[in-house]
Parts: structure tokens; sequence; C-alpha cells
């Protein structure tokens, strides 16, 4: 388990997800320790990994004596207990809408989101987005514009795959 005080990210450098919850940790700006589980290998199954994440799978966060898994879930306790920096608006249809906004980019197959949910997302936040979600060629220019402003942030080019500790020993 992490030391005290210390957060431990338990990550696989390809995982979408523990990229999401680098990216906030990122913006967030905490200090945490990268502890590289290598899915390819089934690391993610190895005992010592399963007593503290019973779930087996990556991202697992460390807090403390505390542990999380599941991406969303890390990322709304991240945004409760360390205010600063905040993910969300604190205006309620706002963060609403971002969550929900959340939900249909991270939980769908990616060829299955670009030909069903792009439209939907494009609707949703095309009246509320400014330089992020909550023009180009592209059919979703709104998408597009939203997805190079995150590309050009620190804090998501800090938590990209090839970025990671583990992808040098992998690619």
């Amino acid at each position: 388990m992490a030391e005290t005080g210390k957060i431990t990210l338990y990550s696989y450098w390809r995982s979408s997800c523990s990229q999401r919850v680098r990216i906030a940790l990122n913006l967030k700006g905490l200090d945490y320790e990268y502890k590289a589980v290598n899915l390819l290998k089934g690391e993610h199954f190895d005992p010592e990994f399963e007593k503290l994440n019973p779930v087996s799978y990556v991202p697992a966060l460390v807090d403390g004596d505390f542990v999380l898994a599941d991406s969303f879930a890390i990322i709304l306790y991240l945004e409760d207990k360390y205010p600063q920096n905040p993910l969300l608006p604190q205006d309620l249809k706002m963060k609403a809408l971002n969550i929900q906004v959340s939900h249909i980019w991270g939980c769908h197959d990616i060829k299955l989101y670009l030909s069903l949910f792009s439209p939907a997302i494009e609707k949703l936040i095309k009246e509320t987005a400014g330089k992020y979600a909550t023009g180009d060629e592209s059919l979703y220019p709104t998408l597009a514009r939203v997805s190079q402003a995150y590309g050009e942030h620190a804090a998501f080019q800090a938590a990209h795959p090839l970025k990671q500790p583990d992808a040098q020993s992998q690619s």
C-alpha cells in the first residue's frame, strides 16, 4: 500500500481509464506515485494486486488507507477530497452535463461511440463548450476543437500513454 499522505496510482500506460485519472491528478496538481501494472503480462491478477484491489483492474488509486478502483469514482473522489483546481463546474446543471458527457464518452466502444454518440455529444456541448467541453473540416467541429484544446494542455500531455514510465519497456 501507499505510504500515508502520498497518493499511489496503479496504472497501465495504454489504459484510457488510467489516462483519465492521470489527467485529473495532473489538473489538480496532486503529487502521486506511479506504479505500473502490465496488463499484457497479467500483473493485475497477481495475488498482491488482487489483495489490494479485488476487482483486479486499473486504474486503482491508494490514498492513505483508502483504495478505490474505477476511473469515474476515482475522479469524483479526488474532486471532493482535494477541492483545489476544480475539475467540475460549481453550477449544478453544468456539472450534471459534464458527468453525462463523461459517461457517454468513457463507457462505449470507440467505433460505436464515433458512429452513434459523436452527434449526440456534439449537440450536448455545442451551446455550452468554451475552450474545453462541459473548427476545422470535421463533421463534429466542437468535439474537434475541444479535443485539440485538451491535447495542448500540459496536464493532458503529461498523462499521455507514451509519456508513462512503463511505456518505454513495452513499445
